[in-house]
C-alpha cells in the first residue's frame, strides 16, 4: 500500500521525490476515498490555518482522526501543528494526535528561516547527524513523559514520536539524509 501526502496545499512534491528515490509509491490524498488506501499519511509543511480550512471543506477532519487510530500520520512542520494537542501564537484549532504544545512561527518570519544541523537519535539505531531546514518553523514548548524526542535544536526537541506518530518542526524533505522518511516507514510497517 502507498504512503499518501495530504496534498491540500504545503510542500507536497518534496515528499514525492524523496519517497520516490527510496523506490516507495506515493500518493496525494485529497479525498477520503485516497486516504483510505494508505498505509500512512504525512502531513507535509505549509501554511496551517489553511491546511484546517481545506481539511473541513474537503470533509477530511473525521477521516484523518479515524485513519490515524491504526495507522501512522507524520506531521511536518505546519503538519507538527496540525498534530498538537494544543497550539499558541495564537491559539487554534487541531487534530490533537500527539500530546504536545506548539508555538507557530517561533522562530520568527519566512526571511528568519536557516538550517541547522544536530543530533538525531532514532530508535533501534546509532545517533547520526541530520541536517533541518526551518521555515517559519514551530516550536515545541510543552511534551508529556510518554512522548519520546528523537532530536533537539537548542534544546528544544525538533522530531518526536508518540506512539504510532512522528512529528518534526524542520523539513526534512528538503535534506539529503531518507533517515526519517525510512524511520515514518519503519512505523507504517509495524503492529500495532
Amino acid at each position: 500500500m502507498p504512503i499518501g501526502i495530504l496534498a491540500l496545499q504545503g510542500a507536497v512534491e518534496p515528499h514525492h521525490l524523496k519517497l520516490k528515490s527510496m523506490g516507495v509509491e506515493a500518493v496525494s490524498v485529497r479525498t477520503a476515498e485516497e486516504l483510505r488506501n494508505c498505509q500512512g499519511l504525512i502531513i507535509p509543511g505549509g501554511e496551517s490555518t489553511t491546511f484546517l480550512k481545506l481539511i473541513h471543506e474537503n470533509n477530511l477532519l473525521q477521516p484523518i482522526l479515524t485513519f490515524a487510530e491504526r495507522q501512522s500520520v507524520w506531521g511536518v512542520c505546519a503538519g507538527s501543528i496540525l498534530m498538537a494537542k494544543e497550539v499558541e501564537n495564537p491559539p487554534q484549532e487541531s487534530l490533537s494526535l500527539v500530546p504536545i504544545r506548539v508555538r507557530r512561527n517561533a522562530y520568527g518570519r519566512q526571511n528568519e528561516s536557516f538550517i541547522a544541523v544536530f543530533g538525531l537519535n532514532l530508535p533501534g539505531g546509532s545517533p547520526i547527524r541530520q541536517e533541518g531546514v526551518f521555515i517559519r518553523a514551530p516550536q515545541v514548548v510543552e511534551w508529556e513523559d510518554n512522548v519520546a524526542v528523537l532530536a533537539k535544536y537548542e534544546d528544544k526537541p525538533v522530531a518526536l514520536q508518540y506512539r504510532h506518530h512522528l512529528v518534526t518542526t524542520f523539513h526534512p524533505e528538503l535534506s539529503e539524509s531518507p533517515a526519517l522518511h525510512h524511520y515514518f516507514l519503519s512505523l507504517c510497517n509495524s503492529d500495532r
